[in-house]
């Protein structure tokens, strides 16, 4: 006879897959909101068991360390963040000033929606090494989000495929400097006016055909 694996028997009817995963999703939550209220160095292994009402042992059940805990939280709500763009570009009419409002005013809604989201932006990403590193790899994948609606939008994407890697990149970490930036309150402009410099910057890079094969080599 072939031996049989033993399952885990269910704990008060939950089977052990179903309660080791409702205990990651605690240990998410308690860490997002420490994350989002009190910064890096507070998310703690131990603060974070506390928070979520569970021993630490439970903790390494699912994360290896505290480091896996926050970009688990970051790439979480980047994914949340990401759906977000792609379904508000696929709602809107396939125009550039119309989509790129529309992706616009959906960033900012998701980032003022849950200010812990504008807290972790202004103040865990700056203060983390480790999510320095992961912003480097956000703003390139969020630099080829606007390559493809670049393709999705334009009848003619006006510049070459470098070229329009280039500009994503350079509008993406421009942009996030930018709001993180205004968050913080360093910048003396209401939303609407950022909105529309955000949107009126973006609509520019159609015009750079131009002024790049008039400078480029």
């Amino acid at each position: 006879m072939t031996p049989r694996t033993p399952r885990a028997r269910p704990y008060g009817g939950v089977p052990a897959d179903q309660r080791r995963a409702r205990r990651r999703s605690a240990l998410l939550a308690a860490g997002l909101q420490l994350l989002g209220t009190q910064g890096w160095a507070a998310t703690t292994v131990r603060k974070v068991c506390a928070e979520a009402g569970l021993n630490d042992r439970y903790f390494y059940e699912s994360f290896p360390d505290r480091d896996a805990l926050l970009l688990a939280i970051v790439d979480d709500q980047v994914a949340q963040g990401t759906a977000v763009i792609l379904s508000a570009a696929r709602e809107a009419p396939r125009q550039a000033r119309a989509r790129t409002r529309a992706v616009v005013t959906a960033v900012f809604d998701f980032l003022t929606t849950d200010p812990r989201r504008a807290h972790i932006l202004t103040h865990a990403f700056p203060a983390s090494p480790l999510l320095q590193r992961r912003r480097v790899e956000i703003i390139r994948s969020l630099a080829a989000i606007f390559a493809a609606q670049a393709h999705q939008t334009l009848d003619h994407v006006p510049v070459p495929g470098t070229d329009l890697e280039l500009t994503g990149l350079t509008l993406t970490a421009g942009l996030w400097d930018l709001f993180t930036a205004w968050f913080r309150g360093d910048l003396d402009i209401d939303r609407d006016h950022l909105i529309d410099y955000t949107v009126a910057l973006v609509l520019t890079t159609t015009d750079l055909a131009a002024p790049l094969r008039r400078h480029l080599p």
